[in-house]
């Protein structure tokens, strides 16, 4: 599933081959049915697979944060160069926000689920009176986290690519963090 997960992450959808995939696992093509009905199933669950190991890699980046700092810890961590040049570990929104609207109904529901589990949790580091104003908070950073890596990945110019980056950081650790 991690193979997968990461395959989905670096080439997408339509970038994946069950007889490819099988082939890197050393497996064979009739196997992959042995465990899933469809490309469409093992695409939700790698998709799931791939929020799973994202949200826990963050998680232990908050956990670890000096008290006070984990917000701006985890849009560090979230806009960094390693994390912008290596879509197959990172965020999955990221890696597939050109593409998750043309996903398959299954697969969005989950991936709509995986976006407001992290929503909550991040809200939870968002300063803000009440829930309400700290969750619509969290949906402009977590678009604009998003938009950034997606963006910054398009770059060619790896100069440009770093000044998007630390700006985009330094705009959301500013506007969030003060």
């Amino acid at each position: 599933m991690r193979t997968a997960s990461r395959r989905f992450r670096q080439r997408g959808e339509e970038g994946v081959g069950i007889a490819e995939l099988m082939s890197k696992l050393k497996l064979t093509h009739g196997g992959f049915y042995k465990h899933f009905d469809s490309k469409e199933e093992l695409l939700a669950e790698a998709i799931g697979k791939a929020f799973e190991e994202v949200d826990q890699h963050f998680a232990e980046i908050v956990s670890t944060a000096k008290p006070g700092t984990e917000l701006k810890t985890l849009i560090e961590n979230y806009l960094s160069a390693e994390h912008c040049a290596n879509p197959g570990d990172g965020c999955p929104m990221a890696a597939l926000a050109s593409e998750i609207s043309r996903l398959p109904a299954r697969v969005r529901a989950q991936i709509d689920q995986a976006i407001k589990r992290r929503l909550k949790r991040v809200s939870g580091l968002m300063p803000g009176a009440t829930e309400k104003e700290r969750t619509k908070k969290t949906m402009a950073l977590l678009a604009g986290l998003v938009g950034t890596i997606s963006i910054a990945r398009a770059l060619g110019d790896m100069e440009a690519r770093k000044i998007m980056l630390e700006a985009s950081k330094d705009f959301y650790i500013k506007t969030f963090c003060a």
